[in-house]
């Protein structure tokens, strides 16, 4: 499946940017999606997952009550909805599937099937 990440940019802290990864190729609803992001320094972590249905996700203590992970079966995409940004989050983002597997699973796997592009969130101060 290829995926192709959008939405990144330069926010102010307390601001919003909403993150797209679109899915294709492969039948969307086989697979978990998730979100994970990489700072300059840092190894890549967890930020937020979801289950092939949509019905469960999984979210990083660091984001849990600030982002929303969502997915859109008619258009095969994934939604990254980042609210009260903090400078630490700053990071590159990116999205994976997951052939499968289950938005818990996937969230503890340092390992996914496809991984899209990256697109840049900054937060300044």
């Amino acid at each position: 499946v290829q995926l192709q990440a959008s939405g990144g940019g330069l926010v102010q802290a307390g601001g919003s940017l909403r993150l797209s990864c679109a899915a294709s190729g492969r039948t969307f609803s086989n697979y978990a999606m998730g979100w994970f992001r990489q700072a300059p320094g840092k190894e890549r972590e967890f930020v937020a997952t979801i289950s092939r249905s949509g019905g469960s996700t999984y979210y990083a203590d660091s984001v849990t009550g600030r982002f929303t992970i969502s997915r859109d079966y008619a258009k095969n995409t994934i939604y990254l909805q980042m609210n009260s940004l903090k400078p630490e989050d700053t990071a590159v983002y990116y999205c994976a599937a997951d052939r499968l597997t289950t938005a818990l699973a996937m969230s503890i796997k340092n390992q996914h099937d496809y991984w899209g592009q990256g697109t840049q969130v900054t937060v300044s101060s």
